[in-house]
């Protein structure tokens, strides 16, 4: 099965393209960039697709990072698999963008926490389990703010990977690793090997965002009501 899987939850948009059969990585787009992911993640997929020699018809699967992450990054991320799916008549599915970050980071043997930033003092933090071939969640996504996360790392085995672009805002330890730049931001790899088991497959019409947070628009409304 050969599955595409893109992520556009943060600052780099990303897709990779991953088979199943070989368990091969048959290629990789990446880019860190300051443009709407909108005008990026689309070209990203065809040039992948043009370098493999591949067509969208030889596409199996498709898979996109749900969230947390950047609001307007992840629907264009999830609007995009959605159409895709619906045009190619083909599954999809949606993985966590921290669990995501776990899965590029496989060959690690032990615990790893994806922390992302997120606002303020906040960061969004999941922690994972490596046997060097499957991730498992050992503490499901959520937000809280960085001296909690430094507190929750303190009670986990050690050591502990670090992977995500929060890595760097939590305090130094020497039972902490920090995950080289080819991991430590997303590159659409784990979004693929995610669900490489084909259980996570759905139909286009139920793959949803998933922020841990509220959008904008619904912190204002809470914010009103507060005030009345």
């Amino acid at each position: 099965m050969r599955i595409l899987g893109i992520d556009t939850s943060g600052k780099v948009a990303a897709a990779a393209l991953y088979d199943t059969e070989a368990q091969c990585l048959l290629g990789q787009q990446v880019v860190y960039t300051k443009r709407t992911h909108s005008q990026v993640i689309l070209p990203l997929a065809e040039r992948l697709l043009a370098d493999t020699g591949l067509t969208w018809q030889e596409i199996d699967g498709l898979s996109a990072a749900k969230g947390p992450g950047s609001y307007t990054g992840l629907r264009i991320g999830i609007a995009a698999v959605k159409a895709m799916a619906y045009a190619l008549q083909i599954p999809c599915a949606g993985v966590s963008t921290l669990e995501g970050l776990a899965w590029q980071n496989l060959a690690w043997n032990g615990i790893i926490c994806s922390v992302m930033t997120a606002r303020q003092s906040l960061v969004y933090a999941g922690i994972y389990e490596s046997d060097g071939s499957v991730i498992r969640t050992i503490q499901p996504d959520r937000i809280l703010p960085v001296a909690e996360l430094d507190q929750l790392l303190e009670t986990l085995e050690k050591p502990v990977l670090l992977t995500g672009d929060g890595a760097e805002q939590l305090e130094e330890k020497s039972w902490l690793k920090v995950a080289s730049p080819a991991t430590r931001l997303q590159n659409g790899t784990g979004i693929c090997l995610a669900v490489q088991d084909g259980t996570r497959w759905i139909s286009p019409d139920v793959l949803m965002p998933e922020y841990l947070q509220l959008v904008k628009a619904e912190k204002d409304l809470q914010d009103k009501k507060a005030a009345k």
